[in-house]
């Protein structure tokens, strides 16, 4: 009995052993009877699924099909600083020295906070430098002269577009079917951007006017109806009430978006000058964007000239 419990033993295992054979047989004389376009097919159906994959990037998408923009982001350049080419400086407040312009005292006592680093600008036209008549770029310079004092981000105001993009703070953008909406993390601006043409804008605002619309993947936001109280960077550079702004959002990736702003203003510049920078999701897990309501770190700045007594004893710190 022993010797028939051993022979099934081993008839079951040299069957086993042949089975990956037949299996191999079997799956070579399927391929032999099918079409001699089959495996050719196959293929081409592969790589035209990565190709289309590839090329996509890894974008993520809406329902409709368009790229989905939700979420917080930021820029990580020194665009708010200057958006032309620069060199680091002291700092821009300067006030008159012995032989030449000497940071401010205000400033001196920052140390390296109150420098300005380096910029490689971000305006992609006219040579990287913003084309302004020669009565404008002479405002430009006292702005940039008296910058401490005449900076509306130093007083808290909202910053207006395209600033609020660049500024080193977060904002977050909130995309539906029928909305697209814009939380900035600065001052507490918003901007409501409407999908079907809204006509004039009533009045001047901070922010201005959005309307926005798609051409292929690029979202296309034109601002109107902006306050000329708003700079684009602490350089001094600023704007006119006739100023106008074309953004073009364009996601190349899944966490980047590539940003562009046209300018017009011909009251102030010979010609539409454009910036661009890319843009970067947040990735932080548990990021929420936070809230940077500045008024109450600006109110002494603003409104201490006003109050009745004895000023309040210079508050700089003792070193």
């Amino acid at each position: 009995m022993e010797n028939n419990v051993l022979r099934t033993i081993k008839n079951t295992v040299n069957a086993l052993n042949l089975l990956p054979l037949v299996v191999i047989g079997s799956l070579a004389g399927l391929a032999a009877c099918a079409p001699d376009n089959m495996s050719a097919q196959t293929g081409d159906a592969m790589e035209a699924a990565d190709t289309d994959m590839n090329s996509d990037g890894g974008i993520p998408r809406r329902v409709d099909g368009k790229p989905d923009m939700n979420g917080i982001w930021q820029v990580m350049s020194n665009a708010n600083n200057n958006l032309e080419p620069a060199a680091p400086k002291s700092a821009f407040a300067l006030v008159p020295g012995d032989f030449v312009p000497v940071p401010a005292p205000e400033v001196v006592a920052m140390g390296a906070v109150g420098a300005v680093p380096a910029s490689q600008g971000v305006i992609t036209t006219n040579d990287g430098y913003i084309p302004y008549k020669p009565e404008a770029l002479a405002q430009r310079d006292e702005n940039r002269e008296n910058w401490l004092t005449s900076d509306p981000e130093i007083k808290c105001f909202m910053p207006g577009v395209p600033r609020a993009t660049y500024l080193p703070h977060p904002f977050q953008i909130f995309q539906s079917d029928s909305a697209f909406f814009i939380a900035y993390s600065f001052a507490g601006a918003v901007r409501n951007v409407f999908l079907e043409d809204p006509g004039e804008p009533p009045l001047d605002s901070w922010m201005g006017q959005s309307y926005g619309y798609w051409e292929g993947d690029t979202f296309v936001v034109e601002v109107t109806g902006l306050l000329d109280s708003t700079w684009y960077d602490r350089a001094g550079n600023y704007r006119s009430w006739e100023s106008t702004v074309v953004e073009r959002y364009t996601m190349t990736g899944e966490n980047v978006i590539q940003y562009e702003a046209t300018i017009t203003d011909p009251q102030l510049y010979t010609e539409p000058w454009t910036i661009s920078m890319p843009i970067y999701r947040r990735l932080e897990e548990g990021f929420e964007l936070p809230q940077f309501k500045c008024v109450e770190f600006v109110e002494e700045l603003m409104y201490g000239s006003f109050r009745k007594g004895e000023p309040i004893e210079d508050m700089r710190m003792p070193f």
